[in-house]
């Protein structure tokens, strides 16, 4: 009885001494599970700049016959700020799209607002007070007639509206979608860069209840195909429009689609009211 009562005694100084042990295990499984569970978690995504802006823009997506996507921004052109960029878009707290041609920092199309260029002074090259070397599709808001038209003009001298004080013009290319035996001579007139090549494009139109609709695809293709597409997917009559800069200057930023091209610096953007300004 004696040798059992060590015995036992014996096996519960064991267990005791093997407690440290135990809890230490203990421990370290708890510590790797929690491990696991906080790296296999989603981690919250950082909020895009212009996350919390008002929302005038209505949003749309559409594929056309042909397979190209089309992400489209429709707003009243009241609510159009044309305004510099110096950066690619999505670090901008501003929605919209990207703007005209340019070089370096240099503009190469019409961005003028109440006369006044967006990326410099008046007659200055680069500035957006001209589109560089040939007259171009500008797509131009009488704010003072609530009129829009597509103009093909070499600066801002030679828009037509109404009121100096109450207008903005995009400088582009000329889509002449109501004209469709036209299109091509008036883009190769214009200087359309790489019309037949598989690029990215963006585009700004109207149509004749005087919206606008802003507009970029990611899909690769050439101007003709984004012009059908367009032809095909913008709602409404009337339509007219302009191309703007492409490929991996084809960038978007809106709640609903962010389109980053190939992330390059944009010199010009066209962008939606309540972004802050530059």
């Amino acid at each position: 009885m004696w040798a059992r009562t060590e015995s036992v005694r014996a096996g519960l100084r064991r267990a005791w001494q093997r407690k440290p042990q135990l809890a230490a295990a203990v421990l370290l499984a708890a510590a790797l599970t929690a491990a696991i569970v906080l790296w296999t978690r989603p981690q919250p995504q950082p909020r895009e700049a212009f996350h919390g802006l008002p929302h005038v823009y209505s949003y749309l997506q559409a594929d056309s016959s042909g397979q190209v996507k089309l992400h489209m921004m429709s707003a009243l052109p009241a609510d159009i700020i044309l305004r510099s960029a110096g950066s690619p878009l999505r670090p901008i707290a501003a929605f919209g799209i990207n703007g005209g041609f340019f070089y370096g920092s240099d503009l190469l199309s019409v961005a003028v607002v109440n006369d006044r260029p967006v990326n410099g002074v008046q007659g200055a090259y680069g500035s957006g007070w001209f589109n560089a070397k040939y007259p171009r599709g500008t797509l131009v808001w009488d704010g003072a007639s609530g009129t829009l038209s597509v103009q093909v003009v070499s600066s801002g001298d030679d828009l037509d509206v109404t009121d100096r004080g109450h207008y903005w013009a995009q400088g582009g290319i000329s889509m002449n979608l109501q004209r469709e035996g036209l299109w091509r001579a008036a883009a190769a007139a214009e200087h359309l860069p790489y019309a037949d090549e598989q690029r990215m494009r963006s585009g700004l139109v109207y149509n004749a209840d005087g919206k606008l609709w802003l507009i970029v695809t990611p899909t690769r293709c050439t101007a003709e195909a984004f012009r059908t597409a367009i032809l095909e997917t913008v709602p409404g009559g009337g339509r007219e429009g302009i191309f703007l800069d492409g490929d991996g200057s084809s960038q978007m930023n809106a709640e609903e689609a962010l389109l980053t091209g190939d992330s390059r610096p944009v010199v010009q953007m066209i962008a939606l009211a309540g972004a802050e300004q530059p």
